[in-house]
């Protein structure tokens, strides 16, 4: 290996770099001083013998070799990551770490009693909970930093073809209402009821906000005619506003049982529509998996899949 220009340290050093915008933060995420940041660069800059770095500007910015050298970089580094964990497996789940990764209500709400259940069995496993969009959660699996994730969405299609996607359970999008809300004394409600309600939704762009108006599509209900009030970008604000009157929301059933069995929240069972979606689970074939992973896959996701435990 002596004759390779540059060391795995230069190598988290030009990621950090190109992660943080600037020599300073990155020696402050590294927990090292600056000017032992600029040598090592100085040094893989004369060792590689092209500058890595426009330094004409404030923001430290990556050079053609720069790019090129950080995109092969951080292969090399996800390769020794995923080595290190595969040396770990040896001890046969005596230690070792799982990561998991999640769109927002998922792992907001289904994910912590997996991973708790996990931990019961195997407490020697450190687990890790990455909650992120469905585009960013399915790239971290791709590139092998996240062992298996659980989305709600759609994968992008140019990791369609490096990607496992293998439908899990379904997620009811239940609509909820203020308890002293007139509808909440009807057993039923109907399609056209929807229009004279006030609603208050994820933002348009979220997945679960274009899951509900494409099921509701399909039920030739017009999303556009529903009456948003307001966009939030958090399921508990939308819970608590719904609480305090200010409208009705569509919300998965996994993010709502603690408020129906306390009546917090009435539940509108609206006649003859139902709005799902597909949970999937995702892994990268090509990638090591864990043993870990491997035991979380096969003693855990099964549980919540056949309706043994509730969510």
């Amino acid at each position: 290996m002596s004759d390779v220009p540059f060391t795995l340290d230069q190598l988290r050093i030009l990621k950090a770099i190109a992660s943080e915008g600037s020599f300073k933060r990155a020696a402050d995420s590294l927990y090292v001083s600056q000017p032992a940041i600029s040598l090592q660069v100085q040094n893989l800059e004369r060792q590689l013998d092209v500058p890595l770095f426009d330094r004409a500007g404030r923001r430290a910015k990556l050079t053609e070799a720069g790019h090129l050298l950080i995109s092969y970089g951080e292969k090399i580094l996800s390769l020794c990551q995923e080595t290190c964990r595969a040396i770990e497996d040896l001890q046969n789940l005596q230690g070792g770490t799982l990561i998991v990764g999640a769109s927002q209500t998922t792992g907001t709400y289904l994910l912590p009693g997996m991973i708790g259940m996990f931990r019961r069995k195997y407490p020697d496993v450190a687990v890790q909970l990455h909650v992120h969009s469905t585009r960013r959660t399915a790239w971290s699996v791709a590139n092998g930093q996240i062992d298996l994730a659980i989305i709600g969405g759609e994968i992008p299609p140019e990791l369609q073809d490096c990607l496992s996607v293998q439908p899990y359970i379904e997620d009811e999008l239940a609509l909820v209402l203020p308890v002293f809300h007139p509808l909440a004394e009807k057993d039923f409600i109907q399609k056209e009821d929807l229009y004279n309600l006030k609603f208050i939704a994820l933002d348009a762009q979220s997945t679960i906000r274009k899951v509900i108006d494409q099921v509701l599509s399909r039920y030739d209900i017009d999303p556009r005619r529903l009456r948003i009030e307001m966009e939030l970008n958090s399921i508990e604000a939308i819970k608590n506003t719904v609480q305090a009157g200010l409208g009705a929301a569509f919300v998965s059933t996994s993010a709502i049982e603690k408020e129906l069995q306390m009546g917090m929240l009435h539940r509108a069972t609206i006649d003859s529509v139902t709005v799902k979606r597909m949970l999937s689970v995702i892994v990268n074939p090509n990638r090591y998996q864990s043993k870990a992973a491997e035991a979380f896959s096969r003693e855990i996701l099964p549980l919540f899949c056949n309706g043994a435990i509730a969510i």
